[in-house]
């Protein structure tokens, strides 16, 4: 996945690039989902998985393309107003993309559990248990007002596990400074269709389905 690469690992900041690399860029795309829509049932069904990926992250792609051709545009114009007028569709856009990227590989059909190693550990040391860990994150995602996601991140600066909140698409990285490690989408759009909107039992059905070998992967990744 092109897109995770890159997103999962540097701030939304840096979305706003150069005159010269916008230029050449290839346009954003879609990534694939690593399974079928209806494999992640009975906890997520099929019709919500189509939708949300195809529909409400294929949207977001295309919006961002659309916000960062404009840019280009502004840029080689040096029309600042235009630019600052720009910054929002970006931020909602971009951020939609990064998330959804990343989502949709820290679930899996094989997933649920617990997670081991070197994560466990961190998750011990910085929650006391992985029980408390996961009653934390689940506040923390049910708390959420309106719209967005609940996070668990990496501080690297102090070397820490850490659980944020971000609103909307607000890309964690970009508005926290947290590298991004399990992201749960607490949109209606996510679950509305099967718990309509009784947001914790969404929230109690996806730890069944969360995949612990990338959640790992990321964790890893980031510490290097």
């Amino acid at each position: 996945l092109l897109p995770s690469v890159f997103f999962s690992s540097r701030s939304s900041a840096k979305l706003i690039a150069p005159l010269g690399c916008l230029a050449s860029r290839q346009k954003h795309t879609l990534p694939d989902l690593p399974y079928d829509y209806g494999a992640l049932e009975p906890h997520i069904n099929a019709e919500i998985m189509q939708l949300h990926h195809s529909k409400h992250h294929a949207t977001y792609v295309n919006n961002l393309n659309v916000a960062e051709e404009k840019y280009k545009e502004a840029l080689a114009k040096g029309d600042v107003t235009a630019q600052v007028s720009l910054q929002p569709a970006l931020k909602f856009n971009g951020g939609g993309h990064i998330n959804h990227t990343i989502f949709w590989t820290n679930l899996s059909p094989n997933g649920g559990g617990e997670p081991t190693g070197e994560l466990m550990e961190a998750i011990k040391r910085d929650f006391g248990s992985f029980a408390k860990f996961k009653e934390k994150l689940t506040a923390v995602s049910v708390g959420v007002q309106g719209s967005g996601w609940g996070w668990l991140g990496y501080n690297k600066e102090r070397g820490h596990l850490q659980i944020a909140a971000c609103a909307n698409q607000d890309p964690l990285q970009g508005t926290t400074g947290l590298i991004p490690l399990l992201g749960i989408d607490v949109w209606e759009h996510a679950y509305y269709l099967q718990y309509k909107n009784v947001r914790p039992d969404y929230l109690k059905a996806i730890w069944n389905v969360i995949n612990w070998e990338d959640v790992s992967s990321r964790y890893a990744t980031c510490k290097k």
